[in-house]
């Protein structure tokens, strides 16, 4: 279930096409329009949508609009599952708190109200749960860089031990407050935050940890090509290979 702001789905192509070489990526971009192009590819499925906000024309002075004419004259499909996949059982958030290892998870905000309190298939925005044994920050930073491609991590560091810990994936900070009130939370993990959630986070005397947008999303749509090219294997399917997060460390 997306959220109802959202602009998931099919968002480009013939529904009735046949598909036989899908290609994933976190983002549309020059590189990766180009790619599928090159790559012969029928559909695309992109986590962020294109477009995401409403058009009043179509044509090639913007840079959406030619990604998309280039994309129609190629005949390949534009599918986005956004914060569908998000919420998910199996979702984004839901594997970044796999790679935690962490127990009793369910959403921070339950799509469906009726979901049990430890229902780690109910769909919902966010995750939250518990670590086996209370943690150092710097220990699940240095998990996660191990284990995320690009990972850039910065934190507010309370300087407590974490055991309770919210996810939200991308720019997920919005949902700080929510995680806040659902219980307790020792750590906050997102991609990226404002500096005023930052210090929403301090006030609140808990960590947050902001591992970059790129990371928190892109080792998904990966996995995602690799579940998918499982269940369809007559079909070619691949993770973008020419993506890449287009924020740099520059300080040496």
């Amino acid at each position: 279930m997306s959220e109802s702001w959202d602009n998931t789905g099919l968002l480009l192509g013939d529904p009735s096409a046949h598909v036989r070489r899908l290609m994933t990526c976190l983002t549309l971009t020059p590189q990766s329009v180009a790619e599928a192009i090159e790559s012969q590819a029928n559909m695309v499925v992109s986590h962020h949508p294109l477009p995401f906000k409403a058009i009043s024309k179509l044509t090639t002075h913007t840079q959406t609009g030619r990604m998309l004419w280039d994309l129609a004259r190629a005949g390949i499909s534009v599918y986005s599952p956004h914060t569908a996949w998000d919420s998910a059982p199996g979702g984004i958030n839901a594997q970044l708190a796999q790679l935690l290892g962490l127990q009793e998870c369910r959403p921070i905000i339950p799509h469906d109200s009726t979901s049990m309190p430890h229902d780690s298939t109910a769909v919902g925005a966010g995750r939250r749960g518990k670590l086996a044994a209370p943690q150092p920050l710097g220990s699940l930073i240095d998990v996660l860089s191990q284990r995320l491609s690009d990972c850039r991590p910065r934190a507010v560091d309370s300087g407590q031990p974490i055991e309770h810990v919210a996810i939200a994936c991308g720019s997920g900070g919005s949902l700080l407050e929510a995680a806040l009130a659902a219980g307790a939370c020792d750590l906050f993990l997102t991609g990226e935050a404002t500096f005023h959630t930052a210090l929403a986070a301090q006030a609140a005397g808990i960590s947050l940890l902001m591992v970059g947008h790129f990371a928190s999303e892109r080792f998904a749509m990966v996995h995602m090509a690799s579940e998918m090219q499982q269940a369809f294997v007559d079909l070619h399917i691949w993770a973008s290979q020419r993506e890449r997060d287009p924020v740099k460390n520059l300080a040496q």
